[in-house]
Protein backbone atom coordinates (compact mmCIF):
# COMPACT_ATOMS: atom_id res chain seq x y z
CA UNK A 1 0.00 0.00 0.00
CA UNK A 2 1.44 3.57 -1.29
CA UNK A 3 0.25 6.49 0.35
CA UNK A 4 0.01 9.81 -1.46
CA UNK A 5 1.88 12.49 -0.34
CA UNK A 6 0.79 15.29 -2.96
CA UNK A 7 2.89 18.27 -3.17
CA UNK A 8 2.95 22.10 -5.18
CA UNK A 9 5.60 21.10 -7.33
CA UNK A 10 4.74 17.58 -8.50
CA UNK A 11 0.81 18.68 -8.75
CA UNK A 12 2.35 21.35 -10.94
CA UNK A 13 3.90 18.62 -13.12
CA UNK A 14 1.17 16.89 -13.55
CA UNK A 15 -1.15 19.63 -14.82
CA UNK A 16 1.83 20.47 -17.24
CA UNK A 17 1.57 16.78 -18.08
CA UNK A 18 -2.01 17.65 -18.85
CA UNK A 19 -1.57 20.17 -20.96
CA UNK A 20 0.90 18.19 -23.24
CA UNK A 21 3.96 18.92 -21.60
CA UNK A 22 7.15 16.40 -21.77
CA UNK A 23 8.30 15.89 -18.29
CA UNK A 24 10.57 13.00 -16.81
CA UNK A 25 7.99 10.58 -14.63
CA UNK A 26 9.76 10.62 -11.19
CA UNK A 27 9.26 7.49 -9.13
CA UNK A 28 6.92 8.35 -6.62
CA UNK A 29 3.37 7.20 -5.58
CA UNK A 30 1.47 10.70 -6.51
CA UNK A 31 2.95 10.20 -10.13
CA UNK A 32 2.11 6.60 -10.16
CA UNK A 33 -1.59 7.16 -9.46
CA UNK A 34 -2.00 10.46 -11.87
CA UNK A 35 0.74 10.32 -14.28
CA UNK A 36 -1.67 7.33 -16.45
CA UNK A 37 -4.67 10.20 -16.16
CA UNK A 38 -2.98 13.22 -17.45
CA UNK A 39 -0.83 11.65 -19.78
CA UNK A 40 -3.93 9.96 -21.81
CA UNK A 41 -3.74 9.86 -25.12
CA UNK A 42 -6.91 9.06 -27.71
CA UNK A 43 -10.47 7.74 -26.08
CA UNK A 44 -9.80 7.06 -22.19
CA UNK A 45 -12.19 6.57 -19.27
CA UNK A 46 -11.94 6.89 -15.62
CA UNK A 47 -14.91 5.88 -13.28
CA UNK A 48 -14.76 6.82 -9.60
CA UNK A 49 -16.94 5.97 -6.92
CA UNK A 50 -16.35 6.96 -2.81
CA UNK A 51 -18.32 4.26 -1.22
CA UNK A 52 -18.66 3.08 2.52
CA UNK A 53 -16.64 -0.27 4.65
CA UNK A 54 -19.89 -1.57 3.09
CA UNK A 55 -20.13 -0.95 -0.12
CA UNK A 56 -23.00 1.81 0.07
CA UNK A 57 -22.83 5.59 -1.73
CA UNK A 58 -25.41 7.04 0.25
CA UNK A 59 -28.23 7.10 3.51
CA UNK A 60 -31.05 5.28 1.70
CA UNK A 61 -32.42 9.08 2.19
CA UNK A 62 -29.77 9.93 -0.37
CA UNK A 63 -27.51 11.73 2.18
CA UNK A 64 -23.56 11.10 0.30
CA UNK A 65 -21.76 14.19 1.45
CA UNK A 66 -19.65 13.01 4.32
CA UNK A 67 -18.65 9.11 2.85
CA UNK A 68 -14.94 10.54 1.66
CA UNK A 69 -12.71 12.33 3.84
CA UNK A 70 -11.17 15.23 3.00
CA UNK A 71 -8.44 13.33 1.41
CA UNK A 72 -10.44 11.36 -1.01
CA UNK A 73 -12.57 14.81 -1.86
CA UNK A 74 -9.26 16.39 -2.99
CA UNK A 75 -8.54 13.07 -5.02
CA UNK A 76 -11.79 13.61 -6.69
CA UNK A 77 -11.23 17.21 -7.65
CA UNK A 78 -7.25 15.97 -8.62
CA UNK A 79 -9.36 13.54 -11.15
CA UNK A 80 -11.78 16.53 -12.38
CA UNK A 81 -8.87 18.75 -13.11
CA UNK A 82 -6.83 16.08 -15.29
CA UNK A 83 -9.99 15.09 -17.25
CA UNK A 84 -11.99 17.34 -19.58
CA UNK A 85 -15.36 16.18 -19.06
CA UNK A 86 -17.14 14.98 -16.15
CA UNK A 87 -20.22 12.97 -16.51
CA UNK A 88 -23.21 12.16 -14.21
CA UNK A 89 -27.00 10.75 -14.43
CA UNK A 90 -29.63 13.08 -14.17
CA UNK A 91 -30.36 11.27 -10.92
CA UNK A 92 -27.06 12.30 -9.42
CA UNK A 93 -28.01 16.00 -10.11
CA UNK A 94 -31.58 15.48 -9.00
CA UNK A 95 -29.80 13.81 -5.75
CA UNK A 96 -27.01 16.06 -4.89
CA UNK A 97 -27.39 19.20 -7.45
CA UNK A 98 -23.36 19.22 -8.02
CA UNK A 99 -20.89 21.78 -8.95
CA UNK A 100 -18.43 19.16 -10.58
CA UNK A 101 -15.71 21.89 -10.43
CA UNK A 102 -12.38 22.15 -9.38
CA UNK A 103 -12.14 23.74 -5.92
CA UNK A 104 -9.82 21.97 -3.58
CA UNK A 105 -6.71 21.88 -6.01
CA UNK A 106 -5.76 24.22 -8.74
CA UNK A 107 -6.64 23.49 -11.96
CA UNK A 108 -9.42 23.52 -14.59
CA UNK A 109 -12.53 22.74 -14.14
CA UNK A 110 -13.82 19.95 -17.03
CA UNK A 111 -17.09 20.72 -18.92
CA UNK A 112 -19.99 18.43 -17.51
CA UNK A 113 -22.03 16.74 -19.04
CA UNK A 114 -25.24 15.21 -17.64
CA UNK A 115 -27.38 11.94 -19.36
CA UNK A 116 -30.56 12.79 -18.90
CA UNK A 117 -32.20 10.09 -21.10
CA UNK A 118 -35.96 11.00 -20.14
CA UNK A 119 -35.16 14.65 -20.18
CA UNK A 120 -36.12 14.86 -16.74
CA UNK A 121 -34.25 17.91 -15.75
CA UNK A 122 -35.85 21.53 -15.31
CA UNK A 123 -33.53 24.17 -15.71
CA UNK A 124 -33.62 24.96 -12.33
CA UNK A 125 -30.58 23.07 -11.63
CA UNK A 126 -27.87 24.88 -9.85
CA UNK A 127 -25.20 23.89 -12.98
CA UNK A 128 -27.15 25.83 -15.42
CA UNK A 129 -26.63 28.98 -13.26
CA UNK A 130 -23.81 29.22 -11.46
CA UNK A 131 -21.04 30.58 -14.36
CA UNK A 132 -19.21 27.52 -14.36
CA UNK A 133 -17.80 25.43 -17.11
CA UNK A 134 -19.87 24.81 -20.01
CA UNK A 135 -22.56 22.13 -19.69
CA UNK A 136 -23.93 19.32 -22.00
CA UNK A 137 -26.95 17.39 -21.83
CA UNK A 138 -27.39 13.96 -23.24
CA UNK A 139 -31.05 13.37 -24.16
CA UNK A 140 -33.20 10.49 -25.76
CA UNK A 141 -34.24 11.60 -29.03
CA UNK A 142 -38.12 10.04 -28.18
CA UNK A 143 -38.30 12.33 -25.04
CA UNK A 144 -39.72 15.84 -24.61
CA UNK A 145 -37.56 18.31 -26.58
CA UNK A 146 -35.82 20.15 -23.43
CA UNK A 147 -33.50 24.03 -23.80
CA UNK A 148 -32.03 25.00 -20.95
CA UNK A 149 -29.76 28.34 -19.95
CA UNK A 150 -26.23 28.34 -21.82
CA UNK A 151 -26.30 24.31 -22.17
CA UNK A 152 -25.34 21.99 -25.25
CA UNK A 153 -28.16 19.74 -25.71
CA UNK A 154 -27.21 16.29 -27.71
CA UNK A 155 -30.06 14.36 -28.82
CA UNK A 156 -29.38 10.79 -29.09
CA UNK A 157 -31.10 7.28 -30.48
CA UNK A 158 -32.50 5.66 -27.22
CA UNK A 159 -31.84 1.76 -27.40
CA UNK A 160 -33.61 -1.46 -25.32
CA UNK A 161 -32.26 0.21 -22.03
CA UNK A 162 -32.12 3.69 -22.83
CA UNK A 163 -28.87 5.69 -23.85
CA UNK A 164 -26.14 3.84 -25.62
CA UNK A 165 -22.99 5.00 -23.81
CA UNK A 166 -20.25 4.23 -26.85
CA UNK A 167 -22.67 7.05 -28.56
CA UNK A 168 -22.29 9.23 -25.83
CA UNK A 169 -19.17 8.84 -25.87
CA UNK A 170 -18.57 9.66 -29.37
CA UNK A 171 -20.35 12.25 -29.35
CA UNK A 172 -17.97 14.20 -26.67
CA UNK A 173 -14.89 13.06 -29.06
CA UNK A 174 -16.77 14.87 -31.63
CA UNK A 175 -16.40 17.91 -29.62
CA UNK A 176 -12.81 17.26 -28.66
CA UNK A 177 -13.47 15.82 -25.38
CA UNK A 178 -11.64 12.41 -25.23
CA UNK A 179 -10.42 12.28 -21.55
CA UNK A 180 -13.26 11.41 -19.60
CA UNK A 181 -14.12 10.62 -15.79
CA UNK A 182 -17.69 8.72 -15.16
CA UNK A 183 -18.68 10.30 -11.63
CA UNK A 184 -21.93 8.68 -10.79
CA UNK A 185 -24.52 7.57 -10.05
CA UNK A 186 -24.08 3.98 -9.31
CA UNK A 187 -26.24 3.06 -12.68
CA UNK A 188 -24.29 5.37 -14.99
CA UNK A 189 -20.53 3.88 -14.01
CA UNK A 190 -22.10 0.46 -14.35
CA UNK A 191 -23.20 0.86 -17.81
CA UNK A 192 -20.20 2.09 -19.03
CA UNK A 193 -18.48 -0.94 -17.23
CA UNK A 194 -20.48 -3.57 -18.21
CA UNK A 195 -19.69 -1.85 -21.87
CA UNK A 196 -15.86 -2.56 -21.63
CA UNK A 197 -15.40 1.27 -22.01
CA UNK A 198 -13.88 1.86 -18.46
CA UNK A 199 -9.88 2.08 -19.01
CA UNK A 200 -9.20 2.69 -15.28
CA UNK A 201 -11.88 2.33 -11.58
CA UNK A 202 -11.19 4.43 -9.35
CA UNK A 203 -12.31 2.64 -5.75
CA UNK A 204 -11.98 4.85 -2.63
CA UNK A 205 -13.01 3.37 0.72
CA UNK A 206 -13.84 5.81 3.72
CA UNK A 207 -13.80 3.84 6.86
CA UNK A 208 -17.36 4.31 7.86
CA UNK A 209 -20.55 1.62 7.62
CA UNK A 210 -23.88 2.98 6.49
CA UNK A 211 -25.89 -0.29 7.15
CA UNK A 212 -28.17 0.33 4.33
CA UNK A 213 -28.30 2.56 1.38
CA UNK A 214 -27.42 2.32 -2.39
CA UNK A 215 -24.13 0.24 -3.49
CA UNK A 216 -21.62 1.90 -5.53
CA UNK A 217 -21.42 -0.57 -8.38
CA UNK A 218 -23.95 -2.69 -9.48
CA UNK A 219 -23.18 -4.82 -12.74
CA UNK A 220 -24.91 -7.60 -14.84
CA UNK A 221 -25.08 -10.54 -12.60
CA UNK A 222 -22.50 -13.41 -13.08
CA UNK A 223 -23.09 -17.19 -11.85
CA UNK A 224 -19.60 -18.13 -11.14
CA UNK A 225 -16.71 -16.65 -9.46
CA UNK A 226 -14.63 -17.65 -12.04
CA UNK A 227 -16.51 -15.08 -14.71
CA UNK A 228 -15.55 -12.26 -12.07
CA UNK A 229 -13.15 -9.52 -12.90
CA UNK A 230 -10.04 -9.50 -11.34
CA UNK A 231 -8.34 -6.56 -12.72
CA UNK A 232 -4.68 -5.68 -11.79
CA UNK A 233 -4.77 -2.82 -8.85
CA UNK A 234 -2.93 -0.83 -6.61
CA UNK A 235 -3.83 0.23 -3.39
CA UNK A 236 -3.17 4.18 -2.07
CA UNK A 237 -3.41 5.64 1.25
CA UNK A 238 -5.41 9.00 0.82
CA UNK A 239 -5.70 10.28 4.44
CA UNK A 240 -7.87 7.91 6.12
CA UNK A 241 -9.86 6.70 2.98
CA UNK A 242 -7.59 3.13 1.04
CA UNK A 243 -8.12 3.72 -2.90
CA UNK A 244 -8.07 0.73 -5.37
CA UNK A 245 -7.02 1.78 -8.65
CA UNK A 246 -7.81 -0.98 -10.98
CA UNK A 247 -6.76 -0.77 -14.82
CA UNK A 248 -9.54 -2.54 -16.67
CA UNK A 249 -7.73 -2.53 -19.86
CA UNK A 250 -4.15 -3.30 -20.73
CA UNK A 251 -2.31 0.12 -21.07
CA UNK A 252 -0.67 0.90 -24.69
CA UNK A 253 1.98 3.01 -26.13
CA UNK A 254 1.00 6.38 -27.03
CA UNK A 255 1.38 6.25 -30.05
CA UNK A 256 -1.25 3.53 -30.75
CA UNK A 257 -4.14 4.77 -28.92
CA UNK A 258 -6.75 2.48 -28.18
CA UNK A 259 -10.51 2.39 -30.59
CA UNK A 260 -13.42 1.59 -28.23
CA UNK A 261 -12.82 -2.21 -28.37
CA UNK A 262 -9.30 -2.08 -26.71
CA UNK A 263 -7.30 -2.71 -29.56
CA UNK A 264 -5.66 0.21 -31.77
CA UNK A 265 -7.48 1.77 -34.66
CA UNK A 266 -10.74 -0.61 -34.30
CA UNK A 267 -14.48 -0.02 -32.84
CA UNK A 268 -16.90 -2.51 -32.37
CA UNK A 269 -20.61 -2.64 -33.18
CA UNK A 270 -22.62 -0.32 -31.26
CA UNK A 271 -24.48 -2.36 -28.45
CA UNK A 272 -27.66 -1.56 -26.34
CA UNK A 273 -26.96 0.22 -22.66
CA UNK A 274 -26.65 -2.67 -19.70
CA UNK A 275 -28.98 -0.42 -17.46
CA UNK A 276 -32.28 1.72 -17.89
CA UNK A 277 -32.70 5.02 -16.18
CA UNK A 278 -30.21 7.54 -15.81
Amino acid sequence: MRKIDMTKDIWARLLRLRGGEFHALTANAAMALYAPIATAQGPFVLAQVGQSLDGRVATPAGDARDISGPEGLAHLHRCRALVEAVIVGVGTVKADDPKLSVRMVPGPDPVRVVVDCRAELTGEEGLFHDGGAPVIVIQGREAKRQTYAGADVIRLATRACGLDPREILDALEQRSLHRVLVEGGARTIARFVDADLVDRLHVSVCPIIIGSGPMGISLSPIERLSSAQRPPTEIYMLGDDVLFDCSLKPALSPAKPAGRDGRPGMRLPLLACGRGGS
